[in-house]
């Protein structure tokens, strides 16, 4: 598509100027022009689906070759409605139908081959900015499109790293509060250790003009998301959504494996203090970058908007593992945790619940004073 194109039909949506092409770096358009924008979403007739929860175990493989080569990837910007919880529908804005969108994996060297289609039953423009990709607005110009339009974009990822990638329209704000954030990975030349499981999450803020909870409809609330007051704070795109009780675990493992977490934080505003309960991070890389060595033993990792970290965990014993926002109101009160579940058998001396219960010589001897 011609920038002149691009330009009419952003003019035509209140969207034109230099604004229009300017990727992360956008200036913000006005209220009219948000709220025209806003209103175009809501009027126009999306697909209600089941979930738009992206399951956390949906990684492609780890990179086995040893040299690179051109990957071919889609990602379509499809707009629909589903459930925040149960009982309360908003409309998404997602990448393939889901939030985070799809996990890309690459190596080093290789050639990204882009497609990007942006579906005609779509009601606005959408664009993806790379933070991968070396060049101008990370591609958010080259893959400016309308609804029914496709766009082509080729990069070489020249720096190893897990990067978001996210929309960057001139209302980016409200498009990734409504779901339009992922992560690419590019591994190092000699790849990643090996690990038993790996894990992608990435969490949002979902702002409404309802009070959380409030069955029915919700339309996005332009005002809450200009004054940073989320309705919901989620990962994976819905409220609690990887726990038991909605779509299941992250993940189940068993004792003794370790689990590769990678973390994004879409915003587009709040900073996410990533935290394990009960657990720790053994092995993190901040800012996802893989050219540093990592940290280890950490509690609690700052992980701000448009970032991304890789953090490992072990199970030297079962049961529920909370991975959370230690801003423990967006916990309790915004839904923003899941749940990695492991099973196998109990390990008393790392952790035992009730001691002295089963005859334990601690709580004996203390009885008997010995």
């Amino acid at each position: 598509m011609s920038g002149t194109t691009r330009r009419s039909v952003l003019e035509a949506l209140g969207l034109g100027g230099a604004a229009a092409v300017a990727g992360c770096t956008a200036n913000a358009p006005t209220a009219a022009e948000t709220e025209q924008q806003r209103r175009a979403m809501e009027q126009q007739s999306k697909p209600t689906v089941d979930r738009v929860a992206a399951d956390p175990t949906d990684i492609p493989g780890p990179i086995q070759r040893s040299s690179p080569e051109t990957v071919e990837v889609t990602l379509r910007p499809e707009e629909v409605t589903a459930e925040i919880e149960p009982g309360v529908t908003f409309d998404y804005m997602t990448y393939n139908g889901q939030v985070p969108g799809p996990f890309i994996r690459v190596r080093q060297g290789d050639t990204v081959d882009l497609t990007f289609e942006n579906p005609a039953e779509n009601a606005l423009p959408h664009n993806v900015d790379f933070h991968a990709v070396a060049g101008p607005g990370g591609g958010a110009e080259a893959t400016m499109t309308s609804p029914g339009e496709t766009a082509r974009l080729r990069f070489k990822a020249t720096y190893p790293g897990a990067y978001i990638y996210h929309c960057a329209v001139p209302n980016l704000d409200m498009h990734i509060a409504a779901g339009m954030f992922g992560i690419i990975l590019v591994e190092p030349k000699d790849g990643m250790p090996a690990v038993d499981q790996e894990l992608y999450l990435g969490q949002h803020e979902i702002y409404t003009d309802k009070e959380a909870g409030t069955e029915g409809k919700h339309r996005f609330d332009m005002a809450a998301m200009k004054n940073e007051e989320p309705t919901y704070v989620v990962m994976n795109g819905e409220q609690y959504a990887m726990t038991p009780d909605v779509h299941g675990p992250a993940a189940t493992v068993s004792t003794g494996d370790t689990a590769r977490v990678y973390f994004v934080t879409g915003g587009p505003n709040l900073t996410s203090s990533f935290h394990p309960i009960g657990n720790v991070w053994e092995e993190l890389y901040p800012e996802g970058s893989l050219t540093a060595d990592p940290q280890t033993h950490i509690q609690t990792k700052p992980v701000v908007p448009g970032s991304t970290t890789i953090a490992t965990m072990d199970f030297p014993v079962p049961g529920s593992f909370k991975l959370v926002d230690h801003a423990l109101s967006r916990v309790a009160r915004k839904g923003c945790m899941a749940i990695v579940t492991a099973e196998g058998p109990e390990n008393p001396e790392v952790f035992d619940p009730n001691p002295g219960a089963s005859g334990g010589s601690d709580g004996s001897e203390a009885e008997s004073g010995g």
